[in-house]
């Protein structure tokens, strides 16, 4: 059932009042916070009570009044931040709405800025010139192994609805058995525990299981495998890649920005870089693994929905990491 607030909220929307409407999304947030249900966190009621209305204004409004959802101005409470979703992140939302030039005046919170600045590079914008260093050293534009967002890559960043809601791609790996045939696996690699880029690993995709051991990408594979006669094969890293980044999409707080993100750190520990390394330094460090890298998938006749099975190969360590795991969304 619509109700008259409701009825009255699409109105100013219609109208284009909305300076109005960012009022009204910010006084529910303030009351949210002080009059939400007992136990409830202040942010999470808040946050949900606000969420549809928060979408709206961060699709439709114009940047200079969509920015503010996210400028405390408005007084204790009434901001949105990161965490704020409804189909998706709102900061994701206003991302895919504007150019980094129309957005990066307005936007205040650095966090807001970091997530808004990866998405437009992940849709394909150019930020190398025009916006501050990111604070990790990943480079702000796409590099030639990255997929864009949308396109023949995939559609790592979900596209928008006005009125709530979203459109996405479920990119999963392997998306198919075109290209695969049957492969003996070996016996399973030495593990290796407590590697940086196993634990980067697990943090990336929390639904898959991550390890790292001495060998070839089979040997990894072997570890994970439901069996030792798998439909398998090699391909190349770039198109893994979008599966990879959408890994990092852990549920609808998240956004690409955060995959892609979670997925440099992965490849910047594998490369023995670290976080935090100047970006050109960076670029060249994971650039060169990636050329060098070897990637093997393999099809698990398990597999529900949502699903993930690659290994990762460095030959000049000799090190290989696999990461697999199934989920339903």
């Amino acid at each position: 059932m619509i109700t008259h607030e409701e009825h009255r909220l699409r109105s100013l929307a219609d109208q284009g009042r909305w300076t109005e409407l960012l009022g009204a999304y910010r006084q529910a947030r303030a009351a949210a916070v002080a009059f939400g249900a007992p136990g409830a966190p202040a942010h999470s009621r808040a946050a949900a009570a606000t969420a549809p209305l928060g979408h709206l204004i961060a699709y439709a409004a114009p940047p200079e009044v969509a920015a503010r959802l996210f400028d405390p101005d408005g007084g204790p409470g009434t901001a949105a931040d990161v965490a704020d979703h409804d189909a998706g992140p709102l900061w994701e939302v206003l991302a895919t709405r504007h150019s980094w030039r129309r957005l990066a005046p307005l936007l205040g919170p650095p966090p807001v800025r970091r997530l808004v600045a990866q998405t437009r590079v992940l849709l394909g914008e150019d930020l190398s010139r025009d916006a501050e260093p990111d604070r990790e050293g990943v480079p702000l534009l796409l590099e030639p192994w990255e997929a864009p967002g949308r396109g023949e890559g995939g559609a790592a960043v979900r596209e928008y609805l006005r009125d709530g809601g979203s459109r996405s791609a479920l990119l999963t790996l392997p998306a198919s058995r075109e290209g695969l045939a049957p492969v003996e696996l070996p016996e399973p690699g030495a593990r290796l525990p407590g590697q940086p880029a196993t634990r980067a690993l697990a943090e990336l995709a929390g639904w898959a299981r991550a390890v790292c051991v001495r060998g070839t990408a089979p040997h990894a594979a072997a570890r994970l495998a439901p069996g030792r006669l798998v439909t398998g094969g090699y391909l190349p890293f770039v198109l893994a890649w979008p599966a990879l980044v959408q890994a990092g999409v852990a549920d609808r707080a998240h956004g690409a920005a955060h995959g892609r993100l979670a997925l440099w750190r992965v490849l910047a520990a594998m490369a023995g870089a670290g976080a935090g390394r100047p970006g050109p330094a960076l670029r060249v460090e994971v650039g060169a693994l990636v050329a060098r890298m070897r990637c093997f998938t393999w099809d698990d006749p398990a597999d529900r929905l949502r699903h993930l099975h690659l290994a990762l190969e460095d030959p000049a360590t000799g090190l290989s990491w696999a990461l697999s795991g199934s989920e339903e969304v």
